[in-house]
């Protein structure tokens, strides 16, 4: 990919983009609503792009994802993502989409990278499956979806990009074991009850404890099957800063990385050189 498309030459900066929706059980209608937003963030400059966690469905149950699950480079979601990463020329990160498992009554939810040709470059299959009861609040992901077991980084124009889903953002350990990483790439679909008090905290200490970039693009709003949320879909800067927020609703949030800032504040606090405690 030639530089000019990734990059400012003169300052090295480039800008990256949360796509932020309140997807529904359609999923021609939520594809064509995430084209829309692609679009918008690529019109302003963004050269890498994050869809949220099931960008593609959010079933009136939780079974409709296994209805649309698709076989591993197959595919109507997969050739869309394809396609938009190709015509917009840009690096895009396919929130989760369902993807066929090994159990027929569950699905994996895999976060899938394609490159500015359209080329799918990694898969991440999400590792910790979110479960809740509280008051009317009851989830239980592991009933239809099967946990993925392997860290994944990225190398990429913009430096290495860690992948991560929703609920692992609370298993600091996982983020910990993504060696050099630069930018971390977090899907998501946090509910309201949770994300009110604990979405925020958690996207900014990942980005401070690790002084990386964090694009955290989340489902923000109400929802056709009742469900509520979060959305406050972010980006964070490695000093913990939010650089561009977008509360509710559909809609881009953009800011631009800084790779010689990045550097600058690993040099004066090079707290990822001074670990002495590492998982065995």
């Amino acid at each position: 990919m030639p530089a000019e498309t990734t990059h400012d030459a003169q300052t090295g900066t480039f800008k990256v983009a949360a796509i932020q929706m309140a997807s529904g059980p359609n999923v021609a209608g939520n594809l064509s609503e995430a084209r829309r937003l692609i679009a918008r963030a690529a019109e302003q400059g963004a050269r890498l792009v994050v869809l949220p966690e099931f960008f593609a469905i959010m079933g009136m149950t939780e079974q409709d994802k296994i209805l649309v699950r698709e076989q591993p480079g197959s595919g109507p979601i997969q050739t869309f993502l394809s396609d938009v990463a190709r015509q917009y020329k840009i690096w895009l990160v396919g929130g989760s989409i369902p993807l066929a498992a090994s159990s027929p009554d569950k699905v994996l939810s895999s976060c899938l990278v394609f490159d500015d040709e359209g080329t799918q470059i990694a898969r991440y299959d999400k590792i910790h499956l979110f479960s809740l009861s509280m008051g009317n609040d009851s989830y239980d992901e592991a009933q239809t979806i099967e946990p993925g077991d392997k860290v994944v980084v990225v190398d990429s124009p913009f430096g290495r990009i860690g992948l991560a889903i929703c609920y692992d953002l609370r298993f600091p350990e996982l983020f910990r074991a993504m060696p050099h990483v630069d930018i971390i790439v977090l899907p998501a679909a946090f509910t309201e009850t949770t994300g009110k008090v604990h979405w925020e905290i958690l996207v900014r200490a990942r980005a401070i404890e690790n002084l990386a970039y964090v694009v955290a693009a989340a489902q923000g709003g109400y929802h056709v099957n009742g469900r509520e949320t979060h959305g406050n879909s972010m980006i964070v800067g490695p000093w913990g800063r939010i650089l561009d927020r977008l509360p509710r609703g559909s809609g881009v949030v953009i800011a631009e990385i800084n790779p010689s800032y990045q550097a600058s504040l690993r040099t004066g606090l090079p707290a990822l050189e001074h670990r002495t405690l590492h998982s065995c």
